[in-house]
């Protein structure tokens, strides 16, 4: 009966944690499909194409600077008053801000206000998703079994290639029985306007969780000891090498998904010249296959151990960028779709061993603060720039071989951090990170 009462209970919890990533990674990769098919068109008017596309996906790397932020700002009232009210926080701003990028008019109508407010928009959109990740992973790390930890945690991640899904699918749907005219003009909106019943929905199945009984038991215990003022200090005074193993550890993971799934979308339309509703079709079977695979990854990271799985993934993501672009050279829709779900598939293997590979990385009193500035500092350098940085690549060599060996350099860092740090499946949450246990050797 316990046991019976612990596994409904771990699975509410993933359902409330997975429901608000979801209505968040919607949120949030809806904006990057608008920014390389809409928005160089809505708000940069004045550019040639290319620039228009550019300073578009400009924004979109300007939400990852906003990320960090939100992630110290989330990380420390998230180590000081629990996890749960800061998702809900993290969950309103997100919708809000989509909802009101459905609104917004271009700059046909009011002129440079119209970046301008699409600019902040994004700002918002990247500080609440800076402080999202943490919480729900951590909500369900600190949950249930410890040795299905893996396993569980990496449902919140599947959210991601989940709010792909709907985000892709709806703009394919729209893009496919619309004219472009009318695409353009109005009918991207909708998905964003949407996000307003999405939000309400994950926020009904969020406040339905208790906090976390890790979390609840280290409060209990701070107050018979000195609790730190700013846990952002300690995590940088305490595990500064952790912050870096769990940065260097989300480089390539967070490269390779911006390329399989957003880049691709500006590639195949701008250098290959086919329909955008082409290759939304294709990375909407490739997060179809993502968000099924995801949990099959966590679950052989608690058999296997974290690293050996994040390091095939890894390794795997590095040498298939190469096949990606030559699949999508081929201009073949089912070429196409094995570029995408291969890439997917290896970026899976890094995903889903990562909500409990960070979370191993830190003591409890800190943990929201840590694995937030980890993962969101690498957001900037890695997710962020990506976009960028990959089709400057493109526009500078004239060849998508170039994006899979920027690709193949984020690989190599990866390794390299996830390599040298020690296997951390059986750590104990509820203790402080053993420092002599950190090191290879």
């Amino acid at each position: 009966m316990a046991e019976s009462r612990e596994r409904t209970n771990i699975v509410r919890v993933v359902a409330a944690s997975m429901a608000g990533t979801t209505v968040e990674w919607y949120d949030f990769f809806l904006y990057g499909v608008a920014a390389a098919l809409v928005f160089g068109k809505v708000f940069f008017p004045g550019s040639d194409p290319a620039a228009g596309t550019l300073l578009a996906l400009g924004t979109f790397a300007i939400g990852f600077i906003a990320r960090p932020i939100g992630g110290l700002v989330f990380g420390h009232f998230g180590d000081k008053v629990g996890r749960k009210q800061l998702l809900v926080v993290s969950l309103l701003m997100m919708g809000i801000s989509t909802f009101a990028i459905g609104l917004l008019p271009g700059y046909a109508t009011i002129g440079l206000a119209a970046p301008l407010l699409l600019t902040v928009l994004r700002l918002v959109q990247g500080f609440a998703l800076g402080g999202e990740w943490g919480g729900a992973v951590l909500i369900v790390s600190e949950h249930g079994d410890p040795a299905r930890r893996g396993f569980w945690a990496s449902w919140p991640q599947a959210g991601a290639p989940a709010g792909q899904l709907l985000a892709n699918g709806l703009l394919a749907l729209l893009a496919a029985i619309q004219p472009e005219a009318d695409f353009l003009a109005w009918g991207w909106r909708i998905p964003f306007l949407l996000s307003a019943v999405l939000v309400l929905i994950g926020l009904w199945v969020r406040l339905s969780v208790e906090e976390s009984p890790v979390f609840r038991a280290a409060q209990a215990a701070a107050h018979h000891e000195v609790e730190p003022r700013l846990p952002i200090v300690t995590v940088l005074r305490q595990y500064p090498r952790e912050v870096l193993t769990a940065m260097g550890a989300r480089f390539a993971e967070n490269v390779s998904y911006y390329i399989f799934t957003i880049v691709v979308t500006t590639y195949a339309t701008k250098q290959l010249g086919l329909s955008s509703s082409f290759v939304l079709g294709a990375v909407l079977i490739g997060a179809a296959v993502h968000f099924v695979t995801i949990p099959v990854w966590g679950a052989l990271s608690d058999r296997f151990g974290r690293r050996p799985v994040y390091l095939v993934g890894a390794a795997g993501v590095g040498v298939w960028a190469f096949a990606f672009v030559a699949l999508l050279n081929t201009r073949s829709f089912g070429a196409a779709v094995l570029a995408v779900v291969g890439g997917l598939l290896f970026h899976g293997a890094m995903y889903g061993p990562q909500a409990a590979f960070l979370s191993e990385l830190f003591g409890t009193r800190v943990r929201y603060s840590g694995v937030s500035i980890g993962y969101q500092l690498a957001s900037i350098l890695a997710g962020g720039l990506a976009p960028i940085i990959a089709v400057a690549l493109v526009n500078a060599t004239g060849s998508g071989y170039a994006i899979a060996a920027y690709v193949l350099v984020a690989a190599l860092l990866t390794i390299a951090a996830v390599a040298t740090y020690a296997e951390t499946r059986h750590r104990d949450l509820a203790a402080d990170v053993d420092r002599t246990d950190t090191m290879i050797g």
